[in-house]
């Protein structure tokens, strides 16, 4: 019998569970951009397949093909290999006017972070590996935005080292319960914030989720489980 999480709301339950061990764990997963997906350690190491100079056309996003509540738990494991480069969790995502995130009505998506903050859609977005940029790399914060706009909501402070120093995965834990949202790592409480409509309109409703990387960085995820009411 499985125990219950003491670092999920009591009372929900799991949802989705995908240990992101080898390719066929991700067969229905959705790229946008031009990344490479791979399992040479037992879990899924995500990398562009293009030149860091091209800026913005490098990035890319993986999504999970599930769609799930407004209210939801996410915890996965991350483990950064190369730097520089952002890591980014999307969730809550939906297409403008609340269509699905991959309603044929919608502009394709192929990467570049506009098309995501000011694009046909609306999301929560949080950047919790920011090492793109030197002043990124001289003060870490993990950042949480919602969109549509570009409405930075809430900021903390990063505690994942350098990838020189990195000996192990991450746990890292969002939980958007009502107008809650928070964000940890290991169990160390970063970010807290209340969505009460007054940056970026309503709260945002359920929608998908959606790994995020910008080019040149290389990382690794794991057990990734969703969690509900």
């Amino acid at each position: 019998m499985m125990m219950q999480r003491t670092d999920i709301p009591e009372g929900w339950k799991l949802l989705y569970r995908n240990p992101l061990t080898n390719v066929d764990d991700i067969r229905d997963f959705i790229m946008e951009g031009d990344g490479a997906a791979s399992f040479p350690m037992g879990r899924m190491r995500l990398e562009s397949r293009r030149d860091p100079g091209e800026g913005q056309q490098a990035n890319f996003v993986l999504w999970c093909p599930e769609q799930f509540g407004a209210d939801v738990a996410l915890s996965w494991r991350f483990r950064p290999l190369r730097e520089p480069g952002l890591a980014i969790m999307f969730f809550g995502a939906r297409g403008a006017g609340g269509l699905d995130l991959f309603d044929p009505a919608l502009p394709v998506r192929t990467g570049p972070y506009e098309q995501y903050h000011h694009g046909e859609m609306d999301a929560y977005h949080l950047s919790y590996f920011r090492r793109r940029w030197p002043e990124e790399r001289q003060f870490h914060t993990c950042n949480l935005r919602k969109s549509f706009g570009f409405h930075l909501v809430a900021q903390g402070a990063d505690p994942i080292p350098d990838v020189s120093d990195v000996t192990d995965c991450y746990e890292l834990l969002l939980v958007r319960r009502g107008a809650s949202i928070t964000f940890s790592a290991n169990g160390l409480p970063l970010l807290a914030w209340e969505d009460d409509g007054t940056l970026g309109g309503p709260a945002l409703g359920g929608g998908r989720i959606g790994f995020r990387q910008m080019a040149p960085l290389i990382a690794e995820y794991s057990s990734l489980e969703v969690y509900g009411p």
